[in-house]
């Protein structure tokens, strides 16, 4: 998967969420309600809370997790260079499994660059 099917995923990812806005209203705004609690600076900044975010998505191999988390990182400041600092971590961490999803942090990387 590339930048080009990275973005292909951001785009059908933001039609499902518009599908579960109309069909499941309450659940989805719960959990967004608890996403935008978890992820608001507090004692850790939103980008430092998006490095944990993105080291958990790639110890729990969960490749939509890495896709959104690379773009909120981004979107929090966090550079390729911390992002791949981050993948570091989560490869010692997480070993092989870990390994083999980085890539995914790659292609996002790509599809976000401007």
């Amino acid at each position: 998967m590339g930048a080009e099917e990275v973005n292909e995923f951001y785009s059908e990812f933001k039609k499902t969420v518009g599908k579960m806005q109309k069909e499941m209203p309450n659940n989805l705004k719960a959990f967004q309600q608890l996403g935008k609690s978890a992820m608001e600076d507090g004692a850790l900044s939103e980008k430092v809370k998006e490095y944990v975010a993105l080291g958990m998505a790639l110890g729990a191999q969960c490749g939509p997790c890495i896709k959104l988390h690379v773009k909120s990182a981004l979107k929090a400041g966090a550079t390729r260079e911390e992002l791949l600092e981050v993948c570091g971590v989560a490869m010692m961490m997480g070993g092989g499994p870990a390994f083999t999803h980085i890539q995914e942090v790659f292609h996002a990387l790509e599809a976000n660059e401007d």
